[in-house]
C-alpha cells in the first residue's frame, strides 16, 4: 500500500510526534509499503519533501491508499485532522472525529464515563474564577492537552491557585482530580467492531509523579509487563479498557490508563493516538501480547480500510 504518515503538528507535542512518525515510517517500509512522509510544521504548514501539500476535498492525499496520523495533542489528535481526512476521502488509522474529540477533552471524557457508571477518581471541571469544590491533594491539568503538559500536583489549598493558573495558560477549562496513590496501569486496545485488549502493564515512576520528563527522559519510568496485580484485577483492566474504547466510539487503536487502588480499578483517561515508537507503551504491550511492531502496523492499516468500507455502506 501507499501510506501517508502525518507527523509533527502545531501542539506542544510536536517533537514527540516526529519521533513516533519516524518509527512508523520505518516499520511500514519494513512491511513492504510505499511510505509518504508528510510533515506538519509548528505553524500548521503541510509539506512532503520540500514541496507544500495542496489539499483538494474529495481528491485524496498524494495518491495514498491510507493515511496514518501520528499526531499528538490539539490540531491532530482532537478530531480536526480526522475531519480533514474525511473530507479528502482517505481511509485513516485511528478513531474518527467524534471519538478523537471526546478523548482529547478530558472533562467531556470524564462526564461520559460518569454517565455510564465507569469507576474513576472524583473530579471537577472549572473555568477561571469558578469555585473549586474538590479539596487537595489533587492533580490540576488543562482539559485538552497531553503528555502531562501544564499539569501540577496541588498538595494544599495554597498550591491550588498556582496550579490552576498554570493550567489556564494552556486551556480555558481546567480539570481538578482527586490524587490517587494507586498503581498506574496501562492497557492497549486494538480493533473496530470487536476490539481486543493487550496484557496490561504497570508504570513504575522514578520521579515524584508521571510528568513530561518521566515519560520521555531516559530512566524516567519503567514498564513492567504484566502489571503486578492479581489476575482478577488484570482481567478487570482489560474488560474496562474494551468497554471504554466502545463508549468513546474508538476505532483502530487506543491506550487506556488506569489507577489501581487495591482491588479497585479506576479509569483515568484514553489516548486515541498514543506514542508510537517501537519502545512506546502501546507497542510494547502488544509485543508482550504476541503481536510484533510491524504486524501491529499491518493490523492498523487493515482496520482503517475496514472502517472506510463500512462507512461507505451508509447513505448520509
Amino acid at each position: 500500500m501507499r501510506v501517508a504518515v502525518l507527523s509533527g503538528g502545531r501542539s506542544s507535542e510536536h517533537d514527540v510526534s516526529l519521533s513516533s512518525g519516524e518509527a512508523v515510517r520505518a516499520g511500514l517500509a519494513e512491511g513492504g509499503h510505499d511510505v509518504l512522509d508528510i510533515r506538519i510544521s509548528r505553524e500548521g504548514r503541510w509539506t512532503h519533501g520540500e514541496e507544500a501539500v495542496c489539499l483538494d476535498p474529495g481528491a485524496g492525499l498524494l495518491g495514498a491508499d491510507a493515511a496514518f496520523p501520528v499526531l499528538h495533542g490539539p490540531f491532530g489528535e482532537d478530531g480536526t485532522v480526522q475531519g480533514l481526512l474525511e473530507l479528502l476521502d482517505v481511509p485513516y488509522v485511528g478513531a474518527g472525529v467524534l471519538g478523537s474529540a471526546v478523548a482529547m477533552d478530558k472533562a467531556v471524557f470524564k462526564d461520559l464515563m460518569a454517565a455510564h457508571g465507569i469507576p474513576q477518581v472524583d473530579y471537577v471541571a472549572v473555568r477561571e474564577g469558578d469555585p473549586v469544590s474538590l479539596s487537595p491533594p489533587a492533580f490540576v491539568k488543562p482539559a485538552r492537552l497531553g503528555s502531562s503538559v501544564g499539569i501540577s500536583k496541588a498538595w494544599s489549598e495554597a498550591d491550588l491557585d498556582g496550579a490552576l493558573a498554570r493550567a489556564f495558560e494552556h486551556d480555558p477549562v481546567a480539570l481538578v482530580e482527586r490524587f490517587s496513590d494507586g498503581l498506574e496501569v496501562e492497557c492497549s486496545v486494538l480493533g473496530h467492531r470487536e476490539p481486543e485488549a493487550s496484557t496490561p502493564g504497570e508504570i513504575v515512576i522514578n520521579a515524584d509523579w508521571y510528568d513530561y520528563e518521566a515519560k520521555y527522559e531516559p530512566g524516567g519510568m519503567e514498564l513492567v509487563i504484566p502489571a503486578r496485580v492479581p489476575e482478577s484485577v488484570l482481567e478487570e483492566v482489560r474488560r474496562l479498557a474494551v468497554e471504554v474504547f466502545r463508549l468513546v466510539d474508538c476505532s483502530g487503536m487506543a491506550r487506556v490508563d488506569f489507577f489501581v487502588e487495591g482491588d479497585s480499578v479506576l479509569v483515568n483517561e484514553l489516548n486515541t493516538i498514543p506514542g508510537f515508537t517501537s519502545t512506546s507503551v502501546y507497542a510494547k504491550l502488544w509485543e508482550a501480547s504476541g503481536l510484533p511492531y510491524v504486524e501491529l502496523l499491518e493490523r492498523l492499516l487493515a482496520l482503517a480500510l475496514e472502517r472506510q468500507e463500512e462507512a461507505r455502506r451508509y447513505r448520509f
